[in-house]
């Protein structure tokens, strides 16, 4: 019975989404960064290098506590948290087994653009956020959507996109994690998922209950060490795979343009697969235009929103353009070359999404020590995701029933964390991909309405900048 359900539903949202993707969110996503890009004349390779200093020229692992807020890097390691998670490993593989390695092309193409979108977030988020007198900070999509529309329209806008972060980030959001992280221990380790669940469920609960500052202290330790951890391993493989390394960059371009030599169709039908899969995770992975991360960056102690906004930059280059594609550079590099088991583009039996990466470690690192060190990654990754996606859906619970609501929230998240485990990785999937997808619409509506707020302030920096 519930199976059949399932399937049913599955098969419902399937449909949206591709709808969705297909027809909407390509087009949203690209017209967003496109206009930003154009407009900040291209802030993502101008303030590229500044971004680069605010965030390593004064790296720590042990912040400063504040009053209010955050330090500016514990609100990227936060973004960054949120960012870095199960679409880098779980979502990249599910985009190259459906859309090709070409599929990667693309989610650099949206990440490129991706960088100039997020920079107008994070300078929005920061320019509307509002301070209680505690010092708490709340901002983020829906303050600058209800900034950019007055009345009973902002109202709308704002109230569908906090219904819709919530249902995706904090309730089927945390499912994915949750998922990816029982599906990787069971595979590795040979533990019941519902037993890592229950794991999951009380070190959350844990952090939860210590509010914003133990959450950003966890996430400035953790980003960094769980970073640098997956970047030592896949460069490994990549040194004792380098003789396939052009291959695999050349099949990354060639199946952008020509995917259907790979995953089989007509040329129409297989190139806008590799565009709507290079987008749906490409926006799963880095977010940027989703919404969620600007309630990260609303929480930094900074000078100007200008500053804020180059660090911002930074979490979706090291999202996508470092951690994601060194995984998609070892899942291509052992699996899809000439001697590699996907060589002829047939999927064999067992070879999943959420396996890929671990098939593809285990190439070089042995079978049971690749498994175990892709699900010890993922849980990190998966984790700090869970954390951040937490509060940025408490803040949008607040936002619509007030604070005494944050309590009855955190206890709804922990059991869709625990639900997780169960279900189906498909489901949980789709259902997310909606959702994250339905928060585009007026995220992105506000953007475009907020574009004279965004470049008046990088207009302000940059001459700042200029008379000194």
């Amino acid at each position: 019975m519930f199976a059949s359900v399932e399937s049913a539903l599955l098969d419902v949202v399937v449909k949206i989404n591709t709808y969705l993707s297909n027809y909407i969110l390509v087009f949203l996503l690209i017209a967003v960064g496109l206009w930003y890009s154009i407009k900040t004349r291209f802030v993502q390779v101008r303030c590229f290098g500044e971004g680069m200093k605010k965030v390593f020229g004064n790296l720590s692992l042990n912040g400063k506590k504040h009053d209010s807020g955050m330090t500016s890097f514990q609100a990227l390691a936060t973004a960054i948290a949120a960012q870095v998670g199960t679409g880098n490993i779980v979502g990249a593989s599910g985009a190259i087994l459906t859309g090709g390695p070409g599929a990667i092309f693309w989610m650099w193409i949206i990440a490129f653009f991706g960088m100039a979108t997020i920079y107008a977030e994070a300078t929005l988020a920061l320019k509307t956020r509002v301070v209680d007198k505690d010092g708490t900070i709340h901002g983020g999509p829906v303050y600058y959507i209800t900034t950019a529309f007055k009345g009973g329209f902002g109202k709308f806008l704002a109230g569908f996109f906090a219904v819709a972060i919530i249902l995706a980030l904090g309730f089927m959001g945390c499912m994915v994690q949750s998922n990816s992280i029982g599906s990787t221990f069971q595979t590795a380790f040979g533990i019941p998922s519902w037993i890592v669940g229950i794991a999951l469920v009380i070190i959350c609960a844990f952090i939860f209950l210590g509010g914003m500052q133990r959450l950003a202290s966890v996430t400035e330790k953790i980003v960094p060490i769980m970073a640098a951890i997956f970047l030592v391993g896949g460069l490994v493989i990549l040194v004792v795979r380098i003789k396939y390394l052009p291959a695999t960059f050349g099949m990354i371009f060639k199946y952008a343009f020509q995917p259907q030599a790979i995953i089989g169709g007509g040329f129409g039908y297989a190139i806008k697969t590799a565009i709507s899969q290079g987008a749906k995770r490409g926006l799963f992975s880095n977010e940027a235009g989703m919404g969620s991360t600007p309630h990260a960056h609303a929480q930094a102690n900074v000078s100007h929103p200008h500053d804020q906004g180059v660090v911002a930059m930074i979490g979706v280059f090291i999202d996508t353009f470092v951690v994601l594609t060194l995984n998609a550079l070892v899942i291509i590099s052992t699996l899809y070359t000439s001697d590699g088991i996907l060589a002829a583009g047939v999927i064999p039996e067992g070879i999943g999404k959420a396996n890929l990466a671990q098939t593809a470690f285990g190439t070089v690192f042995g079978q049971s020590f690749g498994a175990a060190f892709v699900a010890i990654c993922l849980f990190f990754f998966a984790f700090s995701t869970v954390l951040s996606w937490n509060m940025f859906g408490k803040i949008n619970v607040i936002y619509l029933f007030g604070k005494k609501s944050a309590a009855v929230y955190s206890v709804i998240a922990l059991v869709f964390i625990f639900l997780g485990t169960l279900m189906s990785n498909d489901l949980v999937w789709e259902l997310t991909d909606m959702f994250n997808n339905l928060m585009v619409i007026p995220n992105a509506i506000a953007l475009f309405a907020l574009t004279g707020m965004v470049v008046k302030s990088f207009a302000e920096r940059d001459n700042s900048k200029l008379s000194k």
